[in-house]
C-alpha cells in the first residue's frame, strides 16, 4: 500500500507509533538515518528535517553543510523487528538544500530522474536482484569471526545446510514489510546464502535492496550471527555477488531489450566502479562463476550477461559483475541511462559468445574485452568516459575515481 502524507500521519496516530526513521543513504549505499517523533512529522513533510551533511561520507565539506530529508510517504513500511508498543515505522527521503534546490548527489534523486528520461522515451524497466551473503560465527566478545556456519554447498539441505531457519525468518520478515522474495537457498560457499526477489519498478527494487541488507543483518544478530556483504570475504571460496535482472518494455510494442543488452555492453567497463567498489570486488572476477569478459550468451554462466531460460513475462537479462557493496540507485540509474543508450544508437547486439569462459583456451579468450581488473583500472575507466560525465554531477564522479595514495 502506498500513503500520502495525511494518511502517514492518520496511521501514525492510529497505530500507537512512536519513533519515525527518516531514512537515506550515502553515494556509496551505506544506509543512514535520524529517528523523529510523531509531533514532528508534519514539519518533516512540510519543511524537511535538517542534518549535517558534512558528517556523512561523499555529501561534501563543512561549508554549507546543512542539507533536508523529505519522507517518501508512498515507502512507509513498518520495521517488525522492533515493540509492538510503540512502533518504529521507516521512510526513505530525497534530500535539498535549505532553498529547496535537489541535492545534486542524492542518488535516489538520480535514480527517479533516470526513471522519467526513460518514460519520456516510452520505455518502462523493471529490475530484481539476487543477492549473496555469508553467515559467520561469533567470538565470545560477540565480534564477527571468520568461521563460517556451516560448510554445506550448493543448494545443500540440513543438518549441513545450517541457514535454512536464518533464511526462512528473513524472508517472512520481508513478507511482513511487503517485499516479495521469490526463492531463498544455500550457495556454493560454507556459510553462503542467496535469497532472490521478484520484479520490481526501479525506485521500489532498490529501497528494497537496502531494505534487505538492512533485514539479513538484523535477522543475523538475532541469531547470535554476523553476515557479510562483502565481495571476497574468504579468499580460495566464491565471491558474493548482486546478480541484477533487468527487463524493459517499450510503450509502442517494439522488442528493445537487445538494444538494451548492448548499450549496457558497450559501457559496462567505464561503469564498473559503480557497481564494484571496493579492492577486494576485483579477487572475485574470474572465478566461481564470476565474471571477467565482456560478453553475453543464452543459459550461460560464465557470461557478463545471461539470458536465463525464461518466457513472457519472465524473460530478462542478469548482469552478473555486481556485488552487493554497491549503491542500487546508482547502479540502477546507470543500467537505464546504458540501455537507452543503446536505444537511442540502435546499438547492434554482438553475437552470442556460447562458450565457457572458464575452461576455454587463451586464443579464445583474448577475443573478447574484459571488465577492469583492479580498482584502481575501473577508477580510471570512469574517470575518462564522456558517457558518465554527461550523467552525473561532477562532485559524485569525482566520488568514485578519486585516486587514494
Amino acid at each position: 500500500m502506498k500513503y500520502t502524507p495525511e494518511e502517514v500521519i492518520q496511521f501514525v496516530q492510529e497505530e500507537d507509533v512512536k519513533f519515525i526513521r527518516l531514512a537515506f543513504c550515502n553515494v556509496y549505499g551505506k544506509q543512514h538515518n535520524v529517528a523523529i517523533m510523531p509531533s514532528e512529522l508534519k514539519r518533516a513533510f512540510t519543511y524537511g528535517i535538517a542534518f549535517d551533511a558534512s558528517a556523512v561520507e561523499g555529501f561534501g565539506g563543512e561549508i554549507r553543510s546543512d542539507l533536508l530529508l523529505h519522507p517518501d510517504p508512498s515507502t512507509l513500511i513498518q520495521l517488525p523487528w522492533r515493540p509492538e508498543q510503540g512502533k518504529v515505522v521507516r521512510m526513505f527521503c530525497d534530500i535539498s538544500y535549505p532553498d529547496g534546490r535537489p541535492f545534486e548527489r542524492d542518488t535516489r534523486s538520480i535514480l527517479k530522474r533516470a526513471v522519467a528520461d526513460a518514460g519520456a522515451r516510452g520505455v518502462q524497466f523493471a529490475f530484481g536482484a539476487e543477492m549473496e551473503f555469508y553467515l559467520f560465527r561469533l567470538d565470545e566478545y560477540g565480534e564477527p569471526t571468520s568461521i563460517p556456519y556451516d560448510h554445506a554447498g550448493y543448494m545443500d539441505v540440513a543438518p549441513e545446510d545450517k541457514g535454512e531457519n536464518v533464511r526462512r525468518e528473513i524472508c517472512l520478515m520481508l513478507e511482513q514489510m511487503g517485499i516479495q522474495p521469490e526463492c531463498s537457498h544455500h550457495e556454493s560457499g560454507p556459510g553462503q546464502n542467496e535469497i532472490d526477489f521478484r520484479y520490481s519498478d526501479p525506485m521500489a527494487a532498490a529501497d528494497n535492496a537496502l531494505t534487505f541488507r538492512a533485514v539479513v543483518n538484523t535477522i543475523a544478530v538475532q541469531s547470535g550471527l554476523a553476515a557479510d556483504f562483502s565481495p571476497k570475504p574468504l579468499p580460495g571460496q566464491p565471491g558474493n555477488g548482486m546478480h541484477i535482472n533487468i527487463s524493459a518494455r517499450s510503450r509502442d510494442g517494439r522488442d528493445v531489450m537487445p538494444q538494451v543488452i548492448a548499450g549496457i555492453l558497450a559501457h559496462i567497463a567505464e561503469m564498473t566502479v559503480f557497481f564494484n567498489t571496493t579492492e577486494s570486488s576485483y579477487q572475485r572476477f574470474g572465478s566461481s562463476k564470476a565474471p571477467r569478459y565482456i560478453s553475453w550468451s543464452s543459459e550461460n554462466r560464465s557470461q557478463l550477461i545471461r539470458i536465463p531460460a525464461a518466457k513472457g513475462e519472465y524473460r530478462r537479462a542478469e548482469l552478473r559483475s555486481p556485488d552487493p557493496l554497491c549503491n542500487p540507485y546508482l547502479a540502477f540509474a546507470l543500467l537505464i541511462h546504458a540501455g537507452l543508450d543503446g536505444i537511442k544508437k540502435n546499438l547492434p547486439l554482438p553475437e552470442a559468445a556460447d562458450i565457457n569462459f572458464f575452461t576455454a583456451p587463451e586464443s579464445v579468450k583474448s577475443k573478447f574485452r574484459t571488465l577492469p581488473g583492479t580498482l584502481f583500472a575501473a577508477k580510471a575507466a570512469a574517470a575518462e568516459s564522456r558517457f558518465l560525465a554527461e550523467l552525473l554531477p561532477e562532485a559524485l564522479l569525482r566520488s568514485y575515481t578519486k585516486i587514494l595514495l
